[in-house]
């Protein structure tokens, strides 16, 4: 199965159902009144965790999501249907971002998140809702909320405790076999490891630990060379990094270079990388003699460091490494899981209600937006008080205003949503 850890998705909630003009019609009751009922409430966008999966492969394949729409309302009163929810399921460990503010939306790290990215509209008033005392045959009803469009971005971020770097051909995928039942791809060439290798190491008490051995980094991986760009953000959730180099120098790079290398990749990816405790292993030690070995020892005390050396390939001194592992692990216990981070995410229900465009092309205006079309579908325009209606409503919502600072005169043409209107300062006409 491919790795896939980033994707980029459209998703729509669902727009709100027009509510309807009706009236009641029982038997024996002529004036029984307005009976238009609402519209069901439009279907709203979910994003939840799920330990089930280990890529965003799912979104490689289909990236347009869509909940439900909201019926129309009914004859006696009665509710349109609501339209229906979409839970999308990622993988734990997936940052949500809004792709036009560069937002985060979610941090989702357990199962129990289910953060929602877009409300559904809420369904529009039937003409029951308008009769007063005043206007008892009210003709005219609301349209439903518009749906809510948004791209974002998906991010993986594998939640394992302990993430093994180093360059190529270190021995990495080497260790994690060794000490978990992972079973990766080993090979005496460079970039062996495609896509980052999960395994659980049993601690002596029988629990497990997760640790992931992350593709090789290479000088410039940060900006992008290589495959370290790609996977190096697998590191940030780690509680420990074990940086294994290559003590022999097989991969025609010399551990002394080599620390530095991925030392200053980190560095530059993100600084508080260097802030992670690190554990630095000099593997294939089998191929080195015991003064190369002393040499080495000498080299990373000057700088302060304490290396393991080990032979991934014969197993020596890997229980040593597993122990100082598990000691610090038990030191520095994992934080609860009820730390999580609340983002609040305000577009996740701005349905932009009263955002409209006013244009002039030639001599003629054009007035755009969602809830100006929706109410033109619900108005009929061949009822007096109705058409009436929808010119309070348009000059609430300042419609008017912008048009005269478009420039329009009395007399001027106007169309919205297709249907062509005469101008004047106090309410438009039908032409």
């Amino acid at each position: 199965m491919k790795f896939i850890d980033t994707a980029r998705i459209k998703i729509s909630s669902g727009k709100g159902g027009n509510g309807v003009v009706g009236w009641r019609r029982d038997k024996y009751e002529p004036r029984g009144g307005p009976a238009g009922g609402d519209g069901g409430r439009g279907g709203n966008v979910y994003i939840q965790g799920d330990n089930n999966l280990g890529t965003l492969l799912d979104f490689k394949y289909k990236s347009i999501f869509k909940a439900g729409d909201g019926q129309r309302g009914g004859p006696k009163k009665m509710s349109g249907k609501a339209g229906e929810d979409l839970i999308m399921k990622v993988p734990c460990g997936t940052v949500v971002r809004d792709c036009e503010s560069g937002e985060i939306i979610a941090d989702i790290v357990n199962e129990t998140q289910k953060v929602l990215v877009a409300e559904g509209g809420r369904g529009g008033r039937g003409n029951s809702h308008f009769a007063t005392s005043s206007r008892q045959s009210p003709h005219f009803c609301e349209p439903g909320e518009p749906r809510i469009e948004r791209e974002l971005e998906l991010e993986l971020k594998l939640i394992a405790e302990v993430g093994i770097v180093g360059m190529p051909n270190a021995g990495k995928s080497t260790l994690i076999s060794v000490i978990s039942s992972a079973k990766p791809k080993i090979a005496d060439y460079p970039f062996t490891t495609l896509v980052p290798n999960l395994g659980v190491v049993r601690k002596p008490d029988g629990d497990g630990i997760v640790i992931a051995d992350i593709p090789g980094l290479i000088k410039g991986a940060s900006v992008g060379v290589g495959l370290g760009h790609d996977f190096i953000r697998h590191i940030e959730r780690t509680r420990l990094l074990v940086h294994i180099i290559d003590s022999a120098g097989v991969n025609g790079t010399n551990p002394e270079d080599a620390y530095k290398i991925i030392q200053n990749e980190l560095k530059e990816y993100d600084k508080s990388l260097l802030k992670k405790k690190q554990l630095l292993v000099l593997n294939k030690t089998d191929l080195l003699s015991d003064k190369d070995c002393k040499q080495l020892k000498e080299y990373f005390k000057k700088k302060k460091l304490n290396p393991i050396f080990i032979s991934a390939a014969t197993k020596k001194n890997v229980d040593s490494l597993l122990n100082q592992l598990f000691q610090f692990l038990e030191k520095n216990p994992k934080e609860e899981e009820s730390v999580i981070h609340e983002f609040f995410d305000p577009d996740a229900t701005d349905h932009k209600l009263n955002n409209f465009t006013v244009f002039k092309n030639g001599k003629t205006f054009y007035v755009e937006g969602g809830k100006v079309e929706g109410l033109i579908s619900v108005t009929d325009l061949k009822d007096f008080q109705s058409v009436a209606h929808l010119m309070r409503v348009l000059k609430s919502m300042g419609i008017f205003t912008e048009l005269e600072k478009t420039g329009i005169k009395e007399g001027d043409t106007v169309y919205i949503s297709g249907v062509e209107f005469e101008y004047s300062p106090e309410t438009m006409v039908i032409t």
